[in-house]
């Protein structure tokens, strides 16, 4: 394919090319965004080995409802609305490394987020959130307790 055959598809697929480019990038921002947030996206497996090994405090920002319908195994229910980075329990494990999760990996990510800004050092995101967990047939604890 020759320059002019090119400049003829873009003249005659405007459209469909403004597209693909603004696809590539949203791609481009979207992955270059994953290494600014300050915060890392885990798995399960990986969620799995930062209890046992680091100790992990795991933050749970799901409703009250889907909390006590399933939740990680010693995770922490805050609800979103409660949510503070600032608060004095939460400043006590600020070097410590803390996950957070919720139903499906959305809410969390943002929760990730208000931790970074508020200094916090070692900040994980369970993608996916506990439908993952539940999905790589890890074990979920019911109820209030938590």
């Amino acid at each position: 394919m020759n320059v002019h055959e090119l400049q003829t598809f873009f003249s005659s697929h405007s459209l469909l090319v403004l597209g693909f480019a603004g696809v590539t990038v949203a791609l481009i921002v979207n992955e270059l965004s994953r290494f600014t947030r300050g915060y890392r996206s885990i798995n399960p497996a990986r969620l799995t080995e930062l209890i046992n090994r680091d100790n992990a405090l795991v933050i749970d920002v799901s409703a009250s409802g889907d909390f006590e319908k399933g939740h990680v195994v010693g995770s922490r229910s805050v609800v979103m609305s409660q949510f503070d980075p600032e608060n004095k329990d939460l400043a006590k494990v600020r070097e410590m490394p803390v996950a957070v999760v919720c139903r499906n990996g959305t809410t969390s990510a943002g929760a990730a987020g208000r931790l970074v800004k508020a200094g916090f050092k070692q900040v994980y995101w369970l993608d996916g959130g506990v439908a993952a967990w539940q999905s790589s047939d890890l074990p979920l604890a019911r109820g209030r307790a938590g």
